[in-house]
């Protein structure tokens, strides 16, 4: 996983509003993620920390939180004086450079694996750190439901590809896919339409042809662009959206992210 994209708009940001449709969307999960972990003597591994909003809705209520990246957040120190159950490890992944195998109850892996070069290798590598009975969340973008490219994702997965990438590890899966409603739908279709007038110029499909590396830089200041030029002109679009406007349900090719439930052995 590449240090590139650490600061980059591919970091949402709590208190950026024009990063409102992604954080919402990430706190409905990190909260359903969260019913699901209580427990007095829970450890908890997230990999890829981000920014670490998600700490706050994670750690209460379970023994230890344990967060890795391969990227400080500036936020990490504040998290590390106020809560006491929880710890950060700065690392690439993968491996899990110094996690014991069996050794936690449940694992968070919110949007990245779409970054990671070997996606089977992490895969393994928490397979590994997880407890018998242990339970893999793991969220990614539909690839179905992407309006661009996104040059900082080796890859995105539908369904079906996201399935068979977690088969070979978990022996049971809880496919579901992550849905919003009007007001979603309606952000949804005004970026699409909003992106589809910048991409139009793209007459040769060079966002798809040409290299990663070489569209990065071109790729993040147009999204920075992109959104804030939608924050002013579609502003109610865009701050109106909260966490309940997003529900879950069986995976399909309509979901704007795919959320697998995988359990281990």
């Amino acid at each position: 996983m590449s240090l590139g994209w650490s600061a980059t708009a591919e970091r949402a940001k709590i208190d950026d509003v024009s990063d409102n449709f992604f954080m919402q969307k990430s706190i409905a999960t990190y909260r359903l993620i969260s019913s699901k972990i209580k427990g007095v003597d829970a450890t908890v591994l997230e990999v890829g920390t981000g920014t670490g909003y998600s700490i706050d809705i994670l750690s209460p209520h379970i023994k230890k939180l344990i967060t890795v990246d391969q990227y400080e957040s500036d936020t990490l120190n504040t998290k590390r004086e106020t809560i006491k159950n929880f710890e950060f490890i700065k690392m690439s992944v993968p491996p899990l450079v110094g996690l014991a195998d069996e050794s936690f109850d449940f694992i968070v892996c919110n949007h990245l694996i779409e970054h990671i070069d070997n996606d089977s290798a992490m895969i393994k590598e928490m397979h590994r750190v997880l407890k018998k009975k242990g339970i893999l969340f793991i969220v990614t973008p539909n690839k179905l439901m992407s309006v661009t490219r996104n040059i900082w994702h080796v890859r995105e997965y539908t369904v079906t590809e996201f399935e068979k990438l977690l088969t070979p590890f978990f022996c049971r899966l809880e496919k579901l896919g992550i849905f919003g409603n009007d007001k979603i739908t309606e952000y949804y279709e005004v970026n699409k339409a909003h992106v589809k007038k910048i991409t139009r110029f793209d007459i040769f499909n060079l966002q798809y042809r040409l290299p990663r590396w070489l569209l990065k830089i071109p790729y993040d200041v147009m999204n920075k662009f992109s959104k804030l030029t939608l924050m002013k002109t579609n502003s109610s679009v865009v701050s109106n959206i909260v966490p309940t406007d997003y529900y879950f349900d069986q995976a399909n090719d309509r979901a704007y992210d795919l959320f697998y439930i995988a359990t281990k052995s």
